[in-house]
């Protein structure tokens, strides 16, 4: 007899509750994590293995086991640790990565990371708008940290014709203050372009960087 497969959840809040004992319900083993005791208390007698400990260590989540499960699911609210343990759960092979999205662009991150699946739940998108109205070329932000985050800009006119190195986009390894993700032309997608990648007007951008240096090209 087959078994069914193994299912991790990290975060439990409205969403990775309901979800987590939803699986268990139908019969699967499930590992409900988070770092919260009391929402872990919450699920004693909802899942298999309710645990408290930080999902962001990797070594906590080998010492969890969580490297023998089928399925993992990234139920996180926090955007950085949503992509924080998206890339462990890579990291540590699991077969299928389902992650909780906030925003397009947190889409487009988690898609990218290698997520096979990343699906919407309501947040509180104010901080969001809080970071766009008072920059016109940025169509959504996420923001990562204080100080850092991921913006999708339309390109101003004034760089129109321009390669991204002679905008002041440049993608290296280690350079720590801007890195471009993707060009949005039309229908296409261009994924990590090249330093020579000419803007053509109508681009969307997404880059992340420093907040700062973000706004300086946007001047």
């Amino acid at each position: 007899m087959k078994l069914k497969p193994q299912v991790v959840v990290v975060g439990l809040g409205r969403f990775g509750k309901s979800f987590a004992s939803k699986m268990y319900n139908l019969g699967h083993d499930v590992m409900a994590i988070d770092i919260d005791p009391d929402k872990v208390q919450s699920m004693v007698g909802q899942v298999t293995y309710p645990v408290t400990t930080d999902a962001s260590s990797e070594i906590s989540l080998r010492e969890l086991g969580v490297q023998d499960f089928d399925v993992g699911v990234v139920a996180l609210a926090d955007v950085e640790v949503s992509i924080m343990v998206s890339v462990l759960f890579k990291t540590l092979n699991i077969n299928n990565i389902i992650a909780r999205a906030s925003s397009d662009l947190h889409k487009d991150t988690l898609i990218r990371l290698g997520c096979d699946r990343v699906v919407f739940a309501e947040d509180e998108m104010g901080e969001q708008l809080a970071n766009t109205i008072f920059s016109p070329n940025v169509t959504e932000y996420l923001e990562l940290s204080p100080n850092m985050g991921i913006s999708k800009l339309s390109i101003p006119k004034r760089i129109v014709g321009m390669s991204l190195s002679e905008a002041g986009f440049i993608n290296q390894p280690g350079n720590q203050k801007l890195a471009i993700i993707s060009i949005k032309r039309g229908d296409n997608i261009i994924l990590y372009p090249s330093n020579q990648e000419i803007l053509n007007e109508g681009d969307e951008i997404s880059i992340i960087g420093n907040n700062s240096n973000i706004n300086k090209l946007l001047i």
